[in-house]
C-alpha cells in the first residue's frame, strides 16, 4: 500500500513551509474547503482586527495560529468556515502619530487644518503596514478571507454598532454608572487602560 503523504528524513520546517504553501496555492485549498462545505451548518469566524499602523510581530503569529486551530477543526468537524478579516482603524495611537507627523495639536484641528483634511491623514496612516500584515498572513499560512475585509471606520461598520447599542437601550440592558477614568492632558481625551501602557498616549 502505497504511502500518500511525504516522508520527511531530515526536519527543515523551513522548506516544508514552502512546500505546504506552495501546493495550497496550487490546488486553492482555502477556497475549496469552503466549497467542500457547501450546505453544512455555518461556523463564522470575525477577526479581532490588528491596526494596519503598527508592524505586525511574533505575539500576532502565535495569536493567529490559535485562530487558525479552532478555525480549522471547525472545518473538520464539517462546518462551512467564513473567517473574515479586519482592519481597526480607531485609536489614540493613531491620531498622535498624524499630530506628530503634521505637526499639529488638537487644538489646530478646524484651524490651520480642516477636520475633512485631518480624517483623510489618520485614513492614510492607519493603513500604512497592510502589506507587511498580507505578507504575514501568507507566509504564516493563515486562512482568512483578506478580500472583503471589514474596516472600524467603514460608516457600515460604524451604524452597525449604533444599530447593536440602540437595540441593548431599548432592551434595558444599558445603564448608567461611574467609575474612575485615566484621562490625556496631551490629547485631552479620556483614555483606556490598553492606551494607558502605550508610550506617547498620556502626554507625561
Amino acid at each position: 500500500m502505497s504511502n500518500k503523504f511525504p516522508e520527511y528524513k531530515g526536519l527543515d520546517l523551513s522548506s516544508i513551509n514552502k512546500e505546504v504553501l506552495k501546493r495550497w496555492e496550487e490546488n486553492d485549498t482555502f477556497e475549496q474547503s469552503l466549497k467542500a462545505r457547501e450546505g453544512q451548518p455555518s461556523f463564522i469566524f470575525y477577526e479581532g482586527p490588528p491596526s494596519a499602523n503598527g508592524i505586525p510581530g511574533i505575539h500576532h503569529v502565535m495569536a493567529r495560529t490559535i485562530k487558525d486551530v479552532i478555525c480549522r477543526f471547525k472545518t473538520q468537524k464539517g462546518f462551512q468556515v467564513h473567517r473574515k478579516a479586519g482592519w481597526d482603524t480607531h485609536g489614540l495611537p493613531v491620531e498622535l502619530g498624524v499630530e506628530k507627523s503634521l505637526g499639529i495639536t488638537k487644538e489646530d484641528i478646524g484651524k490651520t487644518i480642516s477636520v475633512a483634511e485631518y480624517n483623510a491623514a489618520c485614513r492614510k496612516d492607519v493603513m500604512k503596514y497592510t502589506d507587511m500584515w498580507e505578507d504575514l498572513t501568507h507566509q504564516m499560512g493563515y486562512w482568512v478571507d483578506m478580500d472583503k475585509p471589514y474596516i472600524t471606520y467603514d460608516n457600515r461598520y460604524i451604524e452597525t454598532l449604533w444599530w447593536m447599542l440602540k437595540e441593548l437601550y431599548n432592551k434595558g440592558l444599558l445603564y448608567k454608572g461611574y467609575t474612575i477614568q485615566p484621562f490625556s492632558p496631551a490629547a485631552g481625551t479620556g483614555l483606556s487602560t490598553h492606551e494607558l501602557n502605550q508610550p506617547d498616549a498620556t502626554g507625561m
